[in-house]
């Protein structure tokens, strides 16, 4: 035997290399710590067999101790069996072949029992460098070891040693059972795995930990490794972010809210409630305070933030008054006021006030103008904020945009007023004055305008007596609503009575007025029936032009519907000769003539609308209704039903 079979002859693994690493020789415990057989790895170089993450340090190893002719020592982690890795002291050391003299390295593993810290040095310094904390756990003795590392997880373990039940009782309930997995783990390393302990200083700490089984020493006891990495701040950075992100999303839509309803507003009063009620929310103020020029005063509304107290003080305000409402209001500029002393400072004369003492000590103020550039302002509104606040540039910008979009609505809403106004003075004008007191007779009409357009629309009625004491009735829809179909309207009506005073017959009257109309070539058509009643024996004669049927309604409650002869609506087809016929209206029974708005609608046909309107009518003569009372029940029964059309109503009854 000679002195290399020696240093062979162990039961750690050990081997004998050439100095430029080659395996001379090897045991079996060093083939089997490599992985493969003895022939397998004889005059392979010695690096080359091991796992990348350790190939470096086994050839630097060799290196050093070849090139130095010194020992050298590094822990290296042999791949073991189960996947359990096996960190060994290795020592590297020069050694002479007698055989041939040859120089040689011989390489194996110490027996470092009696000092295992020293195998987890390396750890101990990779996770340091790595700002990780590292701990080992005995699972035969229950026992976690804190090895160190990460200066700030210190506190989570005053005591190095502590037993496992003392360091799950710092886990949060909720997790400690994903705490306990990281500890029957498979050999494999674990993944990371996120849970919360609780320091005795400074609260729970969000840590994140993967755990790795090593075996210590060839042969040696197996511990379970922990890295550790304290998220407690970053997870804290991260839920302000999101939380600031959260914010900064409610902000947008409250502002985009905010904006749609200002756009949306069709009234002065909503107008107003869209600011009282959103604005004071969608910039954090403690309070609004709006108000609106009328006849170079204010007039002032306020959320429950600002006392109406304190409001009364400026409602009816001059525009003229030397304090920082008017002023904005009149110079179309902002205003910010922080304290008592910045506002006597720039309004002396208007320091009468008497909420000024609060000013500074309790809130600070911001007025922003209704304006747009060019235009004189409408109103402004006013913010009260928390002492010591002050808008950035970026908000105050904001409150300027939407100040604008207020504007702008306001000024909407006014325009629309008074075209509505407008429009309804004009529908006044053109619908006429029913005749009264008319022998065995009542009548009666209602008009509601769209809700679309300018409020106005071309539906109409007409009632008069004629020469031989006949009563005329006429009903009839120009197409559209807005002022040029109520032009048209006044056209057709007045053109119809024209012709009615000097024809006696309806199919004639209609005959003539389409003649005339379609000689104007209208870009527009018109729908209508004409009836002619005698009061005293109820002979009707009618006619109808593309209009809706007439309801015939008996003091039984029954109706029935009665489609007039006639021909296409008027102002389109030339050379029409229109049709009519006679039939008895009974004593008691009424007539009711609609336009289509009344008895169409959104899902609603027109034969369920007249069958709706008769049973109305039946009902309303049944009841002992007069004529007004019955056309009114029909009108309110339409509007319930959300039509959106001009609807028109002419009722007659023969009492």
């Amino acid at each position: 035997m000679d002195a290399s079979d020696e240093l062979l002859r162990r039961t750690d693994p050990a081997a004998l290399l050439t100095l430029d690493g080659a395996i001379r020789n090897l045991n079996a415990a060093m083939a089997t710590a490599l992985g493969r057989t003895a022939e397998q790895c004889l005059g392979r170089d010695f690096g080359d067999l091991w796992p990348a993450s350790q190939r470096m340090s086994a050839e630097s190893l060799v290196v050093h101790a070849a090139r130095t002719k010194t020992v050298a020592m590094r822990v290296l982690d042999f791949p073991g069996s189960g996947g359990v890795s096996v960190a060994c002291l290795i020592e590297a050391r020069p050694v002479r072949d007698p055989a041939g003299d040859e120089q040689l390295v011989w390489v194996h593993a110490l027996d470092a029992r009696n000092d295992l810290a020293s195998l987890v040095i390396p750890f101990r310094l990779a996770t340091t460098a790595a700002d990780l904390g590292l701990w080992m756990y005995s699972p035969d003795e229950h026992q976690l070891e804190w090895l160190g590392g990460l200066p700030a997880l210190v506190a989570l373990y005053p005591d190095l040693t502590v037993p496992l039940s003392s360091l799950i009782s710092a886990v949060h309930p909720d997790d400690r059972e994903a705490f306990r997995r990281l500890l029957r783990s498979a050999p494999a390393q674990s993944p990371w795995v996120r849970y919360r302990c609780l320091t005795q200083h400074d609260g729970w700490h969000r840590l994140a930990a993967q755990t790795r089984r090593i075996q210590l020493g060839y042969g040696g006891p197996e511990r379970i490794f922990g890295v550790v990495r304290d998220d407690t701040k970053l997870e804290k950075r991260r839920e302000k972010a999101q939380a600031a992100l959260a914010a900064e999303r409610q902000r947008a839509k409250e502002i985009a809210d905010f904006s749609s309803a200002l756009i949306a507003a069709a009234t002065v009063q909503e107008l107003q409630q869209v600011v009282l009620t959103r604005l004071a929310a969608t910039f954090g103020a403690t309070g609004v305070l709006f108000a609106l020029v009328d006849d170079g005063r204010l007039r002032v509304s306020t959320d429950a933030g600002i006392s109406m107290r304190e409001a009364q003080v400026l409602h009816g305000m001059s525009l003229d008054h030397p304090s920082p409402l008017p002023e904005a209001i009149r110079t179309g500029k902002p205003q910010f006021v922080p304290d008592q002393e910045d506002y006597i400072h720039r309004w002396p004369h208007g320091a009468s006030l008497p909420w000024l003492a609060r000013l500074g000590s309790d809130y600070t103020i911001s007025i922003t103008p209704l304006s747009e550039s060019g235009n004189l302002a409408l109103g402004a509104w006013e913010m009260t904020y928390r002492r010591g606040y002050r808008p950035s540039l970026d908000e105050r910008t904001l409150m300027g945009t939407l100040a604008d979009l207020a504007g702008q609505a306001l000024r909407r809403i006014r325009l629309q007023q008074a075209r509505v106004e407008l429009a309804t003075a004009l529908q006044k004008a053109m619908l006429p004055r029913l005749p009264e007191h008319l022998a065995g007779l009542e009548v009666a009409a209602r008009y509601r305008p769209s809700r679309d357009g300018l409020d106005i629309g071309g539906d109409w009625y007409d009632a008069f007596v004629m020469p031989d004491g006949a009563v005329a009735l006429e009903i009839g829809d120009v197409e559209g609503h807005d002022v040029d179909a109520a032009a048209f309207m006044g056209q057709v009506r007045l053109s119809m009575r024209a012709i009615a005073s000097r024809e006696p017959d309806p199919a004639t009257v209609l005959t003539r007025t389409n003649e005339l109309l379609v000689t104007m070539d209208p870009a527009r058509f018109a729908s209508c029936t004409i009836l002619h009643i005698d009061p005293h024996d109820g002979r009707v004669t009618g006619t109808s032009a593309g209009h809706v049927p007439v309801l015939c309604a008996r003091e039984d409650g029954s109706h029935s519907i009665r489609e007039l002869p006639g021909g296409p609506v008027l102002g389109v087809v030339p050379d029409t000769e229109y049709r009519e016929e006679t039939f008895t209206l009974d004593e008691g029974s009424a007539l009711v003539l609609v336009t289509d708005g009344v008895v169409e609608g959104p899902g609603l046909t027109l034969e369920a609308g007249l069958e709706r309107a008769g049973t109305l009518a039946g009902a309303a003569v049944h009841d002992g209704l007069n004529a007004e009372e019955t056309a009114d029940r029909i009108l309110d029964a339409a509007v319930a039903v959300d039509h959106l059309d001009d609807v028109a109503v002419l009722v007659i009854r023969r009492t």
